[in-house]
């Protein structure tokens, strides 16, 4: 009596529950009619019609053999009224509360087993998160050491850069006095030129031009060097005399060069 008083708080504890199809591959939660069997185990229509149309039948969650006319019973889990009203009437009370033993028994089972798969999937679920955790955590490590090596590698960059930076305005400083040393004797030629240029005006030397002979072709025509360039021209008979031939200006005969007293 004391079992069934407490079998039916345990009822009563677990009436928000529903019943899920005890398939692994399904878990849908159960309405309508469903498969029952004799090792407290419960199916949805669709897989209970998969798996106990063929005999002998067996569990697919515990391999029971389910051999019994009754081990196995399709049943509505929403009856009517009448249904309810005529199913157990003509009972005896013991038989109505050993059925009823056996209906909460079931029920808390059902329970029962619901909450040790909840607690199986949560000691799963903890276990991936600790090591999910583990593997952040060595994850956070390489990541920090990845992080102190290019830290050392920026700061020995920024160490070369620095030196680079010195070298170049070291550089920069000798072209600049180099520029100045230019500029410098840059202006000393300038003034060196001017210097001469004016001197050159000051005392002007005279130019002298002369004619080099040349061979001769022939003894009557010697060859001169023209000052513009490497041509030769040639004297011929005709023109050596009218070469050599100066005309004095013709004097005037009324006017003499030397005054008379």
């Amino acid at each position: 009596m004391n079992n069934t008083v407490a079998n039916s708080r345990a009822a009563m504890s677990a009436s928000k529950y529903t019943l899920q199809c005890n398939s692994p591959q399904c878990r849908v939660k159960l309405s309508g009619f469903a498969w029952v069997t004799a090792c407290s185990h419960v199916f949805c229509d669709q897989h209970g019609s998969e798996q106990f149309s063929r005999t002998p039948s067996v569990c697919p969650t515990c391999s029971t053999m389910l051999s019994g006319k009754l081990d196995v019973l399709r049943t509505e889990l929403a009856p009517s009224e009448q249904y309810k009203a005529m199913i157990l009437i003509g009972l005896q009370p013991e038989t109505v509360l050993e059925i009823c033993h056996k209906a909460l028994v079931f029920w808390t089972y059902q329970v029962n087993q619901e909450r040790l798969l909840m607690e199986y999937n949560m000691s799963r679920a903890g276990g991936q998160v600790l090591q999910m955790e583990k593997f952040m955590i060595q994850q956070n490590k390489s990541r920090e050491l990845e992080l102190n090596t290019l830290r050392v590698e920026i700061a020995t960059l920024k160490k070369g850069l620095e030196e680079y930076k010195q070298k170049y305005n070291e550089v920069l400083e000798r072209l600049n006095e180099r520029n100045r040393q230019y500029q410098k004797l840059q202006g000393l030629l300038d003034s060196l030129r001017m210097h001469t240029l004016g001197i050159g005006e000051k005392d002007p030397t005279p130019h002298t031009f002369t004619t080099g002979l040349v061979k001769q072709h022939s003894p009557h025509s010697p060859l001169f060097l023209r000052p513009e360039g490497d041509r030769f021209f040639s004297l011929g008979p005709d023109n050596s005399q009218s070469f050599f031939q100066f005309s004095s200006p013709t004097r005037d005969r009324t006017h003499s060069f030397i005054k008379k007293n």
